[in-house]
């Protein structure tokens, strides 16, 4: 396992939340080398296959990217975290994020309010139970969000022989990405990132936070996904890039995403991005995706070059990288991720 702050880029997986898929897929990344694996929460529960996940590997880091915070509280995640952490034995990172405002009052029915001040109560109060369980703390935590009073031995799990998770936040804005750098042990960064995007905006806020709280770059981790267009010819290359041209116009027609545009002066992307999603047209985004957008956001490099452009492309920034193949060719990914790992 790669230690937070050291130079060599981690090399991670992602893992399908499918449960009869996950104790295959994670066999196989552990047996090629890979450093960790993640699971995101969409269409099915994300903390389930951290279960199979902890229990058909011994060495690889597993964690959630993420888990919706505000779609529960505080002390589900800490029992969750507690256990997950036991069973994996140390293992477990818990990565958080607060989705945004129509998928938490309308599709998780809890409620939203300012979220970076929430976000933040979050942790505080998943650490102040934690405290309680491993210290014998009195659960006392009063927040504006949240408050945790009452823990009796029978709600107590038992002594866990490891450190509490490591609590990663996923941050896009700079409020969010400046105070995850005060309070989380991780950055995960969105896969709608450029590098342009990270140098000028997202490091040096997060920097700012670490001076903040009087903490060193060494005790962040930054991961990242990277989008990845290879092939072993021209064709090849040409139809993994209309698969990931379609997901970056998928996440370019999000408003909150258009800051990243903005460094770029393409703000007037996400507007016609957001009119033709609200119209249903897919593939006409896509099309607007054209090659300039497309180097900015992914690696772009045949099979021979992609390992190493994918290295460049997160030197001295991304501690952590989990390469986003799209629908390129299993040989060509497998060549590919075998010069990373």
């Amino acid at each position: 396992m790669t230690a937070i702050g050291t130079s060599a880029l981690a090399i991670d997986g992602g893992i399908p939340n499918v449960l009869a898929r996950v104790p295959e897929a994670v066999a196989l990344l552990e047996q090629q080398g890979f450093a960790g694996c993640w699971t995101g929460e969409t269409n099915h529960d994300v903390f389930l296959p951290m279960v199979l996940a902890a229990e058909h590997t011994s060495r690889i880091r597993i964690g959630t990217d993420i888990a919706v915070a505000f779609a529960r509280n505080p002390m589900s995640i800490a029992q969750l975290g507690w256990d997950l952490q036991t069973y994996s034995q140390g293992r477990f990172v818990l990565g958080l994020g607060t989705q945004i405002r129509p998928h938490i009052e309308n599709r998780f029915a809890m409620p939203w309010s300012r979220p970076v001040p929430r976000m933040r109560e979050f942790v505080a109060a998943l650490h102040a139970i934690w405290a309680t369980w491993r210290d014998g703390e009195k659960l006392a935590f009063e927040g504006e969000f949240y408050t945790h009073k009452l823990m009796t031995p029978m709600f107590t799990p038992e002594p866990m022989p490891y450190p509490v998770p490591k609590v990663y936040l996923a941050a896009v804005g700079e409020a969010m990405t400046e105070m995850c750098g005060e309070v989380a042990d991780g950055l995960l960064v969105h896969a709608f990132s450029t590098r342009r995007y990270l140098d000028e905006v997202a490091m040096p806020t997060l920097q700012r936070g670490l001076d903040r709280a009087g903490r060193k770059r060494s005790e962040m981790e930054v991961t990242s996904p990277v989008f990845v267009v290879t092939g072993r010819d021209e064709a090849e290359m040409a139809a993994v890039g209309a698969a990931v041209r379609q997901q970056i116009a998928f996440y370019g027609s999000t408003p909150a995403y258009r800051k990243v545009l903005d460094v770029h002066g393409w703000g007037d992307l996400q507007t016609e991005l957001r009119a033709l999603s609200l119209q249903g047209e897919w593939e006409t985004m896509a099309s607007l995706i054209d090659d300039d957008v497309l180097a900015a956001f992914a690696v772009v490099a045949p099979v021979e070059e992609a390992a190493a452009a994918i290295k460049a492309r997160c030197s001295g920034i991304i501690d952590r990288a989990m390469p986003m193949f799209g629908k390129a060719d299993a040989e060509t990914v497998a060549r590919v991720l075998t010069d990373l790992v």
